[in-house]
């Protein structure tokens, strides 16, 4: 099977846009060489990578940390797993991720991660190993996903948009902006609403009438890094 033309790149940004552990970031000069041999990043794309990679490789490791905690992990705008986008927490996610995994299957790929098939790196990852046309139609699908994300970190002036952005690149499209409804703030989401206050905004009544069940986290969930 001839894969894409860009596959090193994918294997790239599937690495870039996982947690930035110590064995990650050791590789960043490694990991922007193959960028530029490969060639399949604008000069101007791949200037705004290298500006990236310097970030976090000169950048106290936790700080690099838990800013990519902040910039994925607090709130669905920008969740690298993709069908938070689409379905959220609905019923529909669970098939869809079975139909993507049957994808994965189909293109010669057999899911073992640790990560949900729709994690960004994992997608990445398939794509790399799919002959080009195949790899960038199938990035192309989730276009419209990707332009949500890469305006949500626009907003922000986060440096990690530069990575959403060249996936985009890959798949042969341009970074659209996207209207970003702003996420609550996680311990306003997950906070239990005090008991009898007759509190509406959090779906309960007034004192004496009829109380809705009102079901919340108390626990935000957590993201491993994907081990491909």
């Amino acid at each position: 099977m001839k894969t894409s033309i860009f596959s090193k790149s994918c294997r790239v940004l599937a690495r870039l846009l996982d947690y930035p552990h110590a064995e990650m970031r050791a590789a960043l000069p490694e990991l922007f060489a193959v960028l530029t041999e490969e060639g399949a990043l604008s000069p101007a794309r791949l200037a705004e990578m290298k500006a990236l990679m310097g970030t976090l490789q000169q950048g106290d490791a936790y700080e690099v940390e838990a800013r990519y905690v902040e910039s994925f992990d607090r709130g669905r705008a920008t969740s690298l797993h993709m069908f938070e986008h689409v379905h959220g927490d609905s019923r529909d996610r669970g098939p869809a991720l079975i139909d993507l995994q049957q994808t994965y299957a189909a293109g010669g790929m057999f899911f073992e991660a640790s990560e949900l098939p729709d994690y960004l790196p994992v997608v990445l990852e398939f794509a790399s190993t799919q002959p080009p046309e195949t790899a960038k139609a199938f990035l192309a699908e989730m276009a419209h996903i990707l332009n949500a994300i890469h305006s949500g970190l626009i907003k922000r002036d986060n440096p990690y948009a530069a990575a959403i952005g060249a996936v985009l690149e890959l798949a042969g499209e341009k970074p659209q902006a996207v209207q970003i409804t702003v996420d609550e703030a996680l311990d306003e989401a997950w906070q239990e609403p005090a008991a009898f206050d007759g509190c509406s905004s959090k779906g309960q009544s007034k004192p004496g009438a009829p109380q809705p069940i009102h079901i919340v986290r108390k626990t935000a969930p957590h993201q491993e890094g994907v081990r491909p």
